[in-house]
């Protein structure tokens, strides 16, 4: 159950708990209510926010104050999102709180098992008064959605174990397109303790030398904020969008194409980076660029490029990006120093790597 805290509503708005008469005050906590000895006619009352009870009958018990919300919320516009039927309407009321009380198995409840446990799920919502102008249309009733999730032992007795009341997380920040400062740059070792200077670049590497590569978010504090890589690539000149092209990370994750995957490096609180989260990094093994026709490797430089933005984590957006394993395709067979690179054998070379990001 939701634990609710001291009331301050007036005692004419109080609704009482459903316990015995001369309920104690651990009779009172039980139940999720507020107790107060001095009220002799409603010494057990909900608290102004949200009280979610499990009952052992099999009923899920809900009981919202108008007070959860700023602005407070309208209770009329109170309902069970999927709930439909005489059953699914509140059973009390008044200018202070609304009561739902219904079957697990009705109004919309979704049931599942999770080990020797059964767990059911409903929601509450709340309809907006919208106003409506041939140019826009507006409101000023609060957002309000509230997820209940209940379970039960289902080896032996049927009992409930726990509660759970998920309401809104606040309102995220204003999100909109702007200008985002980003770094792609080149570690000279794996620990990531130093990089290459702009007088370090073209950095020369053996084919298949790891190049150590992150991207960092410039001018932000914000510990909130969480870097997303999206798409990184290679080029043979600065221009991203010249062709050849190679993927190196394709919706952030390792390109499976690759017969020598990119890794990806964990940038956790072990870095010692002031906001890890601001940080991504990953391994590249060098390659360098082939004509289709010849087979012949092109000369010059081979430029890496990123597409990023910044995220703000939330209940519905994790900022984060699951990548598969992928399996390895074999690696062709050669000298040292030979790399295959979509199926075509590479001598191994000298050659330059350039960096630009976007």
């Amino acid at each position: 159950m939701l634990q609710a805290p001291v009331s301050v509503l007036p005692s004419r708005a109080r609704k009482g708990c459903p316990v015995p008469p001369h309920p104690s005050p651990r009779e009172t906590e039980e139940q999720g209510c507020c107790y107060n000895p001095s009220d002799r006619v409603k010494p057990c009352y909900y608290g102004n926010t949200v009280t979610a009870q499990c009952t052992p009958d099999g009923h899920f018990s809900l009981v919202v104050s108008r007070a959860v919300t700023l602005p407070p919320l309208i209770l009329d516009s109170v309902r069970l999102a999927n709930g439909r039927g005489a059953g699914c309407v509140p059973v009390g009321e008044n200018n202070a709180f609304v009561l739902f009380r219904f079957p697990l198995s009705a109004c919309g409840t979704t049931f599942q098992m999770a080990g020797d446990q059964g767990v059911y799920e409903n929601e509450l919502v709340a309809d907006k008064d919208m106003r409506t102008w041939r140019l826009g249309s507006i409101t000023r009733d609060s957002t309000f959605r509230l997820h209940v999730r209940c379970s039960y032992s289902i080896s032996g007795n049927f009992f409930p174990l726990s509660v759970q009341v998920f309401t809104l997380p606040p309102p995220p920040a204003v999100s909109q397109p702007g200008p985002l400062m980003l770094e792609l740059r080149i570690a000279t070792e794996q620990n990531y303790g130093s990089y290459y200077t702009y007088r370090d670049y073209p950095v020369v590497k053996v084919l298949q030398d790891p190049i150590y590569v992150e991207v960092r978010i410039l001018q932000r504090t914000d510990p909130d904020l969480v870097l997303v890589l999206h798409h990184c690539w290679a080029t043979p000149s600065a221009n991203p969008q010249q062709q050849p092209q190679w993927p190196i990370l394709v919706d952030g994750c390792p390109y499976a194409g690759d017969n020598y995957l990119t890794q990806l490096v964990h940038v956790g609180a072990a870095s010692g980076l002031q906001v890890p989260s601001h940080h991504q990094r990953f391994i590249v093994s060098t390659f360098t660029f082939v004509e289709s026709a010849s087979h012949q490797a092109l000369t010059g430089p081979v430029y890496l490029h990123c597409s990023a933005s910044v995220c703000l984590p939330s209940r519905l957006e994790s900022c984060t990006i699951s990548c598969s394993a992928g399996a390895r395709l074999p690696v062709t067979a050669g000298a040292p120093g030979v790399l295959a690179v979509a199926g075509v054998a590479l001598a191994g070379a000298l050659f330059m790597i350039l960096v630009s990001a976007m």
